[in-house]
């Protein structure tokens, strides 16, 4: 394990135990990161307080990623009690279910627009705001998905979602980098969430990533952690603009 001593980082987008944030913010804790964690919506509170006090949460705020209001709040608070922050997992999406469920060419400007805010944009204010916390460099992790660059079966508007998170990524990574501040992208192959229940035909999805990739399995969320904490130490400074594949290596294949 990576040693992430002294580190201190925001954990954004855990849902619970099975979300794949949960497994990163685990691995961020098991190699001696400080963490503090939100929640969106009051009734998510319920299953995040449990883990907060599992992972010896620094804080647990609430913060709509919409409401820039709540956004400038919560990095406020982080400078008030921490004074610097060393990284950052953003790992939200959403889309109305509608707009999810239906043909891209079908979704509505106000679904197409909110899955963009909410999925893509908000990693763009992420960054603004952590910017002047990161005072002796640090990093920013999204979460995306193969299908951001392929046509996958039933993803639907998150493929262009995606594409436009990736490609955030790189910006992000050219405009921060003199900061000394990396910027990837985490792309895990398919994980039973709350976030991928919602997709239409996600067992299908799961049992195509079995039989395509190399490994022939489904990949976990330690799996992802595991990485997501390399990403995030000294060792990994120099890698930055890149999208990491956690797929068993279904990426590679047709």
């Amino acid at each position: 394990m990576f040693d992430l001593k002294g580190k201190k980082g925001l954990i954004l987008g855990i849902a619970n135990t099975h979300s794949i944030a949960y497994g990163c913010a685990k691995a961020f804790t098991q190699a001696g990161a400080e963490i503090g964690m939100t929640y969106g919506r009051d009734k998510t509170r319920t299953y995040v307080e449990p883990i907060a006090e599992e992972l010896n949460a620094d804080f647990l705020k609430q913060c709509d990623v919409s409401n820039d209001d709540a956004m400038e709040d919560l990095f406020a608070y982080i400078r008030d009690s921490w004074g610097r922050i060393d990284f950052v997992l953003h790992s939200i999406a959403f889309a109305p279910r509608d707009d999810l469920h239906g043909p891209v060419i079908n979704s509505s400007r106000e679904g197409f627009t909110m899955a963009m805010d909410i999925s893509c944009h908000s990693f763009a204010r992420t960054a603004r705001l952590a910017r002047p916390l990161m005072t002796d460099g640090g990093s920013l992790l999204t979460v995306s998905y193969y299908g951001g660059e392929k046509v996958v079966d039933h993803y639907s508007i998150m493929g262009p979602v995606k594409a436009a998170l990736e490609s955030t990524t790189r910006y992000l990574a050219a405009e921060l980098g003199e900061d000394g501040i990396s910027v990837n992208a985490l792309s895990p192959g398919p994980i039973l969430t709350r976030a991928s229940s919602g997709i239409k035909e996600f067992d299908h999805l799961a049992d195509e990533a079995i039989e395509h990739s190399p490994e022939h399995r489904l990949v976990t969320i330690e799996e992802v952690g595991a990485y997501a904490a390399f990403l995030v130490s000294d060792g990994a400074r120099s890698i930055t603009g890149d999208v990491c594949y956690v797929d068993a290596g279904r990426h590679i294949m047709l």
